[in-house]
């Protein structure tokens, strides 16, 4: 990140986003309306500026120049602070409130507002890499649950919300069990959703007291944090006996996931790997149930920089990460969606998310 400052001209970065702030400090505080930020020099001291209730934690760190304002909002905005402790002229400033626009120009003979941190962070460092494809595995976890004893809960009455409780208490015990002594203080735990039926349809959306029922589809998409880290698997099961209209769908959602890997192989584009992903699905037809790009980076946040989405014209390169979800949404009718976690390689991609892999399309059912 010194490296990027100087080539850009600058003195030094200010980072305040709370995920660029841990990524060069390994600090993991609670973002909330104070102000938190370092100051990364080309040259020199870095300086940690935080609000005081946070100095014993700062102390933990390591860093030896940790500087506290009293509150916010405080006489002096503490964006403003932090620039007068600095006392340099050319800064990168990752995050900005339009409202200190005019007083931050005044204090600086050059302002670069580019997201510097954000730029570096898109290439995964080995021990990043690590605790993605570990925390992948315990969101296969919950999957590997659901599947297993979906059809039981469901036979007993059990709801949508009854099938999350069971796969999450079961993914979420193994993952603090295996890890919360070396990981305690960072961001560490489970997030899922489980929708059924014509419901499936929508993206996003709550999980409901609803029973599934014989027929539908089940959507479950899962993401799981270790260290700080994100990494996603999801996939959609059907209640019953796959129909031919499903299987169809699902083996279509087979080869938009298989051309999102290989766009990726290849170092296209962020964009091109979009379109080429989604072709597949407009070409069996399915271009009116798209709702989403194909995917997004992951690492210090679940969804970041760089997407593969339209407009986004970054190249892709080796160690980056990212989600690969085909989604085909039929409203009023039922929706289908699977993730996986793509870590782009020196040969190729790997992924670590391994449901889908061991669980082949005939396989993918509940049995009720």
């Amino acid at each position: 990140m010194r490296a990027r400052a100087q080539a850009a001209g600058l003195d030094g970065l200010l980072l305040l986003r709370a995920a660029n702030l841990a990524y060069a400090t390994g600090l993991f505080l609670s973002a909330n309306e104070r102000p938190m930020g370092v100051w990364l020099p080309v040259e020199g001291t870095p300086i940690l500026m935080l609000p005081g209730l946070e100095r014993e934690n700062a102390e933990g760190t390591g860093l030896s120049d940790l500087r506290f304002y009293d509150e916010f909002p405080g006489e002096v905005p503490p964006v403003l602070w932090m620039l007068d402790q600095i006392g340099r002229k050319r800064v990168g400033i990752d995050l900005l409130d339009a409202a200190l626009l005019d007083a931050v120009r005044d204090r600086l003979a050059h302002l670069d507002l580019t997201d510097h941190a954000m730029a570096a962070r898109t290439i995964k460092e080995p021990e990043e890499i690590a605790l993605i494809a570990e925390a992948a595995s315990f969101a296969d976890l919950f999957l590997t649950r659901l599947h297993h004893t979906a059809g039981d809960i469901i036979a007993q009455g059990g709801t949508e919300t009854d099938l999350m409780a069971d796969a999450m208490d079961h993914a979420k015990g193994a993952l603090f069990a295996h890890h919360k002594a070396a990981f305690a203080g960072t961001p560490m735990g489970i997030t899922a959703s489980v929708h059924s039926g014509p419901r499936a349809a929508l993206p996003h959306g709550a999980v409901l007291e609803r029973v599934p029922q014989p027929g539908e589809t089940l959507i479950a998409g899962i993401g799981a944090s270790l260290g700080g880290y994100h990494a996603e698997s999801g996939v959609t099961l059907i209640l019953g006996e796959i129909t031919a209209e499903q299987h169809r769908i699902m083996q279509t959602m087979a080869a938009c996931n298989d051309a999102a890997v290989a766009a990726c192989a290849a170092r296209r584009t962020c964009a091109q790997a979009n379109d080429a992903a989604l072709e597949t699905l407009r070409a069996a037809g399915l271009g009116d149930a798209i709702r989403h790009r194909i995917g997004h980076g992951m690492g210090l946040e679940g969804h970041e920089a760089p997407w593969l989405a339209p407009g986004d014209p970054t190249p892709i390169r080796t160690h980056m990460i990212f989600s690969n979800e085909p989604g085909v949404y039929r409203p009023g009718i039922d929706g289908y969606r699977t993730i996986n976690t793509m870590i782009v390689t020196e040969t190729g991609v790997d992924i670590p998310s391994r449901f889908q892999a061991n669980t082949p399309i005939d396989a993918r059912v509940i049995a009720i």
